[in-house]
């Protein structure tokens, strides 16, 4: 295989991934907008919502647990691909689900699958990465959030306009024919390291988990306004269901159009003054939102919290992927599984506490959390390294 060849399949390699990310922040977009038809759907309260999501993180946790050791056998194009076409019909399975037995097992398969594919993908990006010698990450994660902007927007519309049901047949349409379009081209890594990771094992590095921290306490808050915004509109703020979806819509548009810029603000800034930025304005906007008086207020300052999110979840993967002393896909792993444990657990939590409080004062609680990551933003140092360049074949 020429270099040449090897190049272009990387290129090819390099949209395909782009692709499972677009279709992964759709299918976790297009959620959001179902969850206030699923509340009153189901007759149920607000913990057993919290509850129900709940079993969503644990489903996506158990499968991102074994997932390391799929694709140490299996490589992460295969895995990406498995996780890829059962992740399309995870919102259907939902929205099927006609009582609440039911949807908790609908919720664990639906987060088993897009937990399983997160941690697929995010693995082939750095296999990309390497392919290319160049930083592909924060632009993967801008076609999720471009993915996430989509669902969004156009969720609420089509759920007042048409109903969930229909609605949740078209986005499962749309997600299984990109993914069915972007698994053909994707890219595997080198033989050598599918045999890395036979053997669990946790790191002893505690570095590595501290950078963990950082993810869990940044997805929180990304996952808080992925659940919670549009209900928090919705029932406290008298928001109409169309305009309730735009808050997870404008933090989405926000988002993505920042990761896309996000490669070169880093590359200009450095990654630990890049981090400490992101995390003071996502700190500002969250504050605001649980602060703000009205719903337009509010979409605007989820909208400027998305400014600051977008780029430090990519910083703290890529500083989690390159620990000293541990494998990109150990560390990467670790840090995964503890950020998704954030986006996907802890709002169940917020769940609870909302049957009992207003959403206001815990959106104003998480601008706190944003803070602690500013004051640890020196451990993302490690996200200032180059991607290393594969030995040629």
């Amino acid at each position: 295989m020429t270099l040449q060849t090897t190049m272009q399949a990387a290129t090819r390699g390099r949209w395909a991934v782009a692709g499972i990310f677009l279709a992964n922040g759709f299918l976790t977009g297009s959620w959001a907008p179902q969850i206030p038809v699923f509340l009153t759907r189901l007759d149920i309260t607000r913990f057993t919502l919290g509850l129900l999501i709940l079993l969503f993180g644990v489903g996506a946790v158990i499968s991102m647990t074994w997932c390391g050791h799929l694709i140490s056998r299996h490589g992460s194009r295969t895995v990406t691909r498995w996780f890829g076409v059962c992740g399309s019909f995870g919102l259907l399975i939902v929205a099927l689900a006609p009582n609440v037995p039911l949807a908790a097992i609908a919720m664990l398969i639906f987060g088993g699958s897009i937990g399983g594919m997160d941690v697929a993908m995010n693995s082939n990006a750095v296999v990309v990465e390497r392919r290319l010698s160049r930083a592909i990450m924060s632009s993967s994660h801008g076609f999720w959030s471009l993915g996430g902007f989509a669902g969004g927007a156009l969720g609420g519309y089509s759920i007042q306009n048409y109903g969930y049901l229909p609605h949740a047949v078209a986005v499962t349409a749309i997600a299984f024919a990109v993914i069915a379009f972007a698994i053909r081209h994707l890219i595997a890594e080198d033989r050598p390291q599918a045999v890395e990771h036979q053997k669990f094992t946790l790191p002893r590095h505690t570095a590595v988990y501290l950078v963990g921290l950082m993810a869990l306490l940044t997805m929180i808050s990304e996952g808080a306004v992925l659940d919670w915004a549009a209900l928090f509109l919705h029932q406290e703020l008298g928001a109409d269901l169309a305009v309730a979806g735009l808050a997870y819509a404008a933090f989405s548009g926000v988002m993505a159009l920042m990761r896309f810029l996000g490669d070169g603000v880093r590359n200009r800034f450095g990654a630990v003054a890049t981090l400490r930025g992101s995390a003071l304005v996502a700190a500002a906007g969250m504050l605001v939102a649980g602060l703000s008086p009205s719903p337009y207020l509010a979409i605007a300052a989820f909208a400027f919290c998305g400014f600051g999110i977008a780029n430090m979840v990519p910083i703290i993967f890529s500083a989690g992927g390159n620990q000293e002393g541990m494998s990109s896909g150990t560390g990467m792993s670790v840090v995964t599984t503890m950020g998704y444990s954030g986006i996907l657990v802890a709002p169940s939590a917020i769940g609870f506490v909302a049957e009992h409080s207003s959403f206001g004062p815990i959106f104003v609680a998480l601008s706190g959390l944003l803070v602690v990551v500013l004051l640890m933003a020196g451990l993302a140092h490690r996200a200032e390294f180059a991607p290393e360049p594969l030995p040629a074949e």
